[in-house]
């Protein structure tokens, strides 16, 4: 769904909007309905949904925060890769591998998951746990469950997932803060990835991405494990084209379909790996500055489960690869 459809879709529903922001949430029909479905289905008590749906708030600065950016306004590769590949970030991550050493060799002996990839998801998503997010997990997960059309029943979903895992864990459910989108703690999960995937791994009864560094890199590996991630396998490679033939490959699609064989048959370059490995070639986008071109594996693609972005997995990834030569004995 394009921008323009999206702000359509929004100043359309502007009255209805603006009549929402005035009422509180639970004594709206979709809520309540939502409410009656929460009580069905999961057994919740009535009034102590009541309670949580009087006091969640919507968040209006959540919806704009929302809004996928114009293409004009779309960061380039390059401008993408520099907020991440940094020196900063670099050394902050080499800190925090010294820090959880022992945690990170665990998590890559048993799930496959090479340590610096734990580590450089963990710096691109929250600066190593600096920047967890401010709002309440609440509040962003109601109002974009509720006013925000274009991603309703995912969000409505998340919340669903939110209520039961304040449930389980016994958490004050308007104590847990995060992302504008609802993303908790330090590798920034969703209520429901926290339910399938996050692992008490510092064994101390609670499973705590919000201040466990262990439960988080435990939780990252199991995550990227559950989804497929092969362990001493290949994520992606440096590519390079020429003429036009391999314009069809470069669809914007991850998923690793296509033979290195037949890449390179269409003009990709690519050193280093077998002919029937199978791959999707990912164009990079970058301004007015030449496009950069990856060839993404089968790991590459599980990254993106994570974040369904192109320029997400290959940042990671370069990150990854610095902070990998800095941990090395005289890397930095």
């Amino acid at each position: 769904m394009t921008r323009a459809v999206i702000l359509g879709i929004l100043i359309a529903c502007a009255p209805a909007a603006q009549a929402a922001a005035s009422a509180p949430f639970a004594s709206r029909p979709e809520v309540r309905a939502f409410i009656r479905e929460m009580v069905e289905r999961h057994r919740f008590v009535e009034r102590e949904l009541d309670y949580v749906f009087a006091r969640a708030r919507r968040e209006p600065a959540i919806l704009n925060a929302i809004q996928p950016p114009a293409p004009m306004d779309r960061r380039p590769w390059d401008a993408y890769r520099a907020i991440f590949v940094n020196d900063r970030r670099i050394q902050a991550g080499e800190r925090f591998w010294s820090a959880h050493a022992d945690a990170l060799e665990r998590a890559q002996r048993e799930f496959g998951v090479p340590a610096e990839v734990i580590v450089s998801i963990l710096g691109v998503e929250t600066f190593y746990g600096r920047n967890t997010g401010r709002w309440r997990v609440v509040d962003a997960l109601a109002t974009l469950a509720f006013d925000y059309p274009p991603r309703r029943d995912f969000f409505r979903g998340e919340l669903v997932n939110y209520l039961l895992l304040a449930r389980e864990s016994g958490i004050d459910v308007f104590s847990m803060r995060g992302s504008y989108a609802g993303a908790i703690g330090i590798p920034q999960f969703m209520p429901g990835s926290y339910l399938r995937y996050a692992l008490d791994y510092d064994h101390d009864g609670i499973v705590d991405l919000r201040a466990s560094a262990a439960d988080a890199i435990g939780s990252v590996g199991n995550f990227l494990n559950q989804h497929g991630w092969q362990a001493n396998a290949p994520v992606m490679a440096a590519a390079s084209v020429s003429g036009e033939g391999y314009k069809p490959f470069a669809d914007g699609s991850v998923d690793p379909r296509h033979p290195v064989a037949e890449l390179t048959k269409a003009g990709v370059r690519v050193d280093g790996l077998p002919a029937e490995a199978r791959a999707a070639l990912i164009e990079l986008e970058n301004g007015d500055a030449p496009k950069e071109y990856r060839i993404g594996l089968a790991n590459f693609y599980v990254l993106t489960r994570y974040n369904r972005s192109s320029f997400y997995a290959a940042a990671v990834m370069d990150l990854a690869a610095a902070l990998r030569a800095a941990h090395q004995p005289g890397g930095r």
